[in-house]
C-alpha cells in the first residue's frame, strides 16, 4: 500500500523537482496532491505521466494525507508547518524556519538517519541549507575516522539557489551584455552575469551573512558542535549546481589516499579525482545527478593533519528536493509513516 503525499510549493523549481524525484525513485504513492498559493490554483504540474492541478493550501484538508514535502519561504513555513503537522502528516520542510528548533530534527539521511526517530515531537523534519547538505555528506565519514578540528569553506553557489527569479536574471543579463547592455539587477544586489558576488543573504553584526551562519550552525547540529567552521558564500553565474572548496584540519592523522578510499565507500558520494586536466567534477556535470561528488583531494602541508577537497552537487536535488525525498524514504523504511484510507 502506498501513501497519500502532498507537495506544497509545487509550482517552484524545488517543488517540481520533488515531484520528478518521487516518480524517479518510485516512492510508494497512492495519491499525489500538488499544493500552492491561491494565485496558482488550477496550474498544472506533472507527476510521472500524470498531469495534476494545484490545489489551494488554505482550503486543503491536510488530515487526509500521510506526508507533506514543503518548498516554501521561511515565513510561509512558520505559518503553516505546525498546523499541517498537528493535522497528522509528517512535514518535511525545505525552508530555514525550523532547522535550529530543538524539537525538530535536521536530517541528511547519509549523516544522521537515527534522528528521524524524533520527528514525532512536532511532526516536522527540517532539510538543511543546500550548501550544508552536500558539505556534511563529505565531512561525516572523515569526522568519524579522524575527528575534524576545523573547516574552512568557500562556496560557489548557482543562481538557482535564489529561485526562478535568479535564473531569469542571469539569463536576461547574459543576453543583454551582447545587445544593449545588461539590465539592472533586481534579484541580486549587483550584476551576476560575467561576475561573482561575495554576498548571499543578509549581513549580521559580525560581518558574516546569515547564509554563512546557517552552514556552521547546521554542521554543528548534525555532526558535532565542537567543529570550528568558517565560511564565505559566493554567488556565481552558474544556472544549477553548487561547488565548495573545503579545507579540513583533523585531530588525528589521515592521509589523502585513506581519505579518498574512505569517501569512495561512503553512502551518497562519488569520488572523481584524477590528476589530469579533466579528472574532476564541475557543477555542469553534476546537474541532474543524485550523488555528492568529491574531487581534488590533497594534503594541506600548512597544518599537521590537513586535507583540501572540492565538493560539487546539484543544489536542486541533493541540496533540496532529493534530500527531502530521501527523508521520506527513510520514514517509510523505518515504519514511521502511517497510511490513511483513500475515500472512494
Amino acid at each position: 500500500m502506498g501513501y497519500r503525499v502532498a507537495v506544497v510549493g509545487a509550482t517552484g523549481n524545488v517543488g517540481r523537482e520533488m515531484l520528478n524525484i518521487l516518480e524517479e525513485v518510485k516512492f510508494p504513492v497512492d495519491k499525489m496532491h500538488a499544493i500552492a498559493s491561491r494565485k496558482s490554483i488550477g496550474v498544472e504540474v506533472s507527476f510521472g505521466e500524470k498531469i495534476i492541478k494545484c490545489e489551494d493550501v488554505e482550503q486543503f484538508d491536510f488530515s487526509t494525507v500521510d506526508v507533506v514535502l514543503m518548498s516554501v519561504s521561511g515565513s510561509f513555513s512558520k505559518t503553516w508547518a505546525e498546523k499541517i503537522g498537528a493535522a497528522g502528516p509528517i512535514v518535511i520542510d525545505n525552508s530555514s524556519a525550523w532547522r535550529m528548533d530543538p524539537d525538530v530534527p535536521l536530517i541528511v539521511p547519509e549523516v544522521n538517519p537515527d534522528d528521524v526517530a524524533y520527528a514525532g515531537k512536532k511532526n516536522i523534519i527540517a532539510n538543511p541549507n543546500c550548501s550544508t547538505a552536500q558539505l556534511v555528506v563529505a565531512l561525516k565519514p572523515l569526522h568519524d575516522r579522524a575527528r575534524i578540528k576545523r573547516v574552512v569553506v568557500s562556496t560557489y553557489q548557482s543562481v538557482s539557489g535564489a529561485g526562478k527569479e535568479g535564473m531569469d536574471e542571469l539569463w536576461d543579463q547574459t543576453k543583454g551584455v551582447f545587445v544593449l547592455g545588461a539590465p539592472e539587477p533586481k534579484k541580486f544586489p549587483k550584476q551576476i552575469a560575467f561576475n561573482v558576488i561575495p554576498f548571499i543573504g543578509a549581513f549580521g553584526d559580525d560581518g558574516y551573512t546569515d547564509e554563512e551562519a546557517k552552514m556552521w550552525n547546521e554542521v554543528h547540529k548534525m555532526i558535532d558542535p565542537a567543529i570550528a567552521l568558517t565560511v564565505t558564500c559566493v554567488r556565481v553565474p552558474v544556472m544549477v549546481g553548487h561547488s565548495e572548496a573545503v579545507n579540513v584540519e583533523f585531530h588525528d592523522p589521515i592521509d589523502e589516499d585513506e581519505a579518498r578510499d574512505l569517501l569512495r565507500e561512503s553512502p551518497g558520494l562519488l569520488v572523481i579525482d584524477q590528476r589530469n586536466d579533466k579528472g574532476y567534477m564541475t557543477p555542469k556535470e553534476a546537474q541532474g545527478e543524485f550523488p555528492v561528488f568529491v574531487s581534488r583531494i590533497r594534503k594541506d602541508p600548512t597544518v599537521e593533519n590537513g586535507l583540501n577537497m572540492w565538493v560539487v552537487a546539484d543544489n536542486l536535488r541533493k541540496g533540496a528536493a532529493l534530500n527531502a525525498v530521501q527523508i521520506a524514504e527513510l520514514l517509510h523504511e523505518r515504519g514511521l509513516l502511517k497510511t490513511k484510507a483513500i475515500a472512494g
